[in-house]
């Protein structure tokens, strides 16, 4: 974190400093809100949660090196006192980001696709200078000033996803960290059931657009016509990104490999470059595309952008993460999340790498349920096991209760006969089927939402042993 003194932190969060807390003492390390990882010099913010409250951690942080706590009461030891710690948590961030002034700060939000666009927006920003990012998903209002409070003097550039489950959620967090680049990958049917509509929750994400100033850049997906029509509600300069023939930053003769990764010409004004994609899956083209779009206004060359999307890989776990186990099966475990729009991303790219012809490898769908699509959850998991049987997935693993059975049964309303598609209650049940009826040489795909714990599948699957690919993921 940039340095401040204790009365700075005070003004910054409109608290009161209490036991003792000297004024003119210096914060110079990490906030943190999880005791055991404060170091010295470190701030320790004291959240009370249902299980866990924060401010019975308090004297072990100052023991620990904290220079004080940030608490809404008294705790025993140096202390800025706020009516409300997480509000005063996103009023710190806010102070450090605008002490910030040579960081550039990119936002980006979007039904599908944030985490891996953000992690290469990362990767790419790296070869231009320090870069600060969203660790992760944590793009929620307590992760999200927790990451921006990681900026340093140095940092150039700060990359925050953003997620949003209610109306004026971005909002709020565009107002801690105002962007001077924003990004919308595209707007699909995740928390289509706390929002109602795909109409709402577009109206939700062009919050980021919305908050961009008029020197600033926004940068929209020029094949999504919601995300498109967020042009009309910016003052900033609009970039777009896609295959279609209008967008700036655009993919051209795109093709997959036999491992299904794919490789595209980089079409830009400025030029064009051929990239290969460490990635699997057809899909992650439009991020590659978002991505560079975000890396070449920030002064990336178009040469440089695509050697680097080429080396990129990915940073968070449990997102497509590729394995080969040494009795050559293949595990894609991607249990991290949901929604129809990844599930059908996940399917088309887990066919890829099952190849086609004679010599194609068996492939296997092991899905759970999709969280939070409200009154579409029957038609969405209907429709995503139809699509197993049209992509001619060899079998599917539908985990779960009354979701789960949906999506078996659009699999056999469509035409999956005998054993291709079966319901299991649970993911023990799964990896007792799949440990008895895996062969040399399948693929299988571990995908659901997360609070599903489907991933003890993947990690059963891998307990023997095994050899990341090569550190590729989707």
């Amino acid at each position: 974190m940039i340095a401040l003194t204790l009365a700075e932190v005070a003004a910054a969060v409109g608290g009161t400093l209490a036991d003792g807390a000297d004024p003119a003492a210096l914060v110079t390390g990490t906030v943190e809100y999880d005791s055991r990882l404060v170091r010295p010099g470190g701030l320790f913010v004291a959240f009370a949660g249902e299980r866990v409250d924060g401010h019975d951690f308090a004297v072990r942080a100052v023991d620990a090196g904290a220079v004080a706590v940030l608490a809404a009461r008294p705790v025993g030891v140096p202390a800025v006192l706020v009516p409300d710690v997480l509000d005063a948590l996103g009023k710190l961030a806010r102070t450090v980001v605008g002490r910030a002034t040579g960081t550039s700060v990119v936002a980006l939000t979007g039904s599908a696709g944030k985490t891996s666009t953000k992690d290469l927006i990362a990767q790419l920003l790296r070869h231009r200078g320090e870069t600060v990012f969203t660790p992760g998903s944590l793009n929620n209002e307590i992760g999200h000033p927790m990451t921006a409070l990681k900026v340093e003097p140095s940092t150039r550039h700060l990359v925050l996803e953003m997620g949003a489950r209610h109306k004026g959620d971005i909002e709020y967090l565009t107002a801690i960290t105002p962007p001077v680049i924003g990004l919308v990958l595209n707007v699909g049917t995740a928390h289509v059931g706390e929002f109602g509509s795909k109409e709402a929750i577009a109206e939700a994400k062009g919050e980021l657009v919305e908050s961009l100033p008029a020197d600033g850049v926004a940068i929209l997906n020029a094949d999504d016509p919601l995300v498109r029509a967020m042009s009309a509600r910016t003052k900033a300069r609009v970039v777009l990104f896609g295959e279609a023939g209008d967008a700036a930053v655009r993919a051209q003769d795109v093709r997959l490999d036999s491992t299904g990764r794919p490789s595209f010409t980089l079409t830009t004004p400025a030029g064009s470059a051929p990239v290969q994609l460490r990635l699997y899956g057809e899909h992650h083209v439009s991020n590659a595309l978002a991505a560079a779009a975000v890396a070449m206004e920030l002064g990336l060359s178009v040469d440089d952008t695509a050697a680097a999307l080429g080396e990129a890989g990915a940073l968070s776990r449990w997102r497509m993460e590729v394995v080969d186990r040494a009795d050559g099966v293949t595990v894609v475990n991607d249990a991290y999340n949901a929604n129809p729009d990844s599930m059908r991303a996940a399917l088309r790219a887990l066919v890829s790498m099952g190849g086609r012809g004679p010599g194609r490898r068996r492939t296997w769908a092991v899905l759970g349920e999709m969280r939070e699509l409200g009154e579409e959850s029957f038609a969405e998991h209907d429709a995503i096991g139809r699509l197993v049987v049209r992509l001619d997935i060899t079998k599917l693993v539908a985990v779960g209760g009354r979701d789960a059975a949906c999506m078996e049964l659009g699999a056999r309303n469509e035409g999956s006969w005998g054993e291709e598609s079966v319901l299991v209650s649970d993911a023990d049940a799964a990896v007792e089927l799949l440990r008895s009826q895996l062969q040399p040489g399948d693929v299988v795909l571990v995908k659901a939402s997360r609070s599903v714990g489907l991933e003890k599948v993947a990690e059963a699957l891998l307990s023997d042993g095994t050899q990341l690919t090569d550190g590729a993921a989707l």
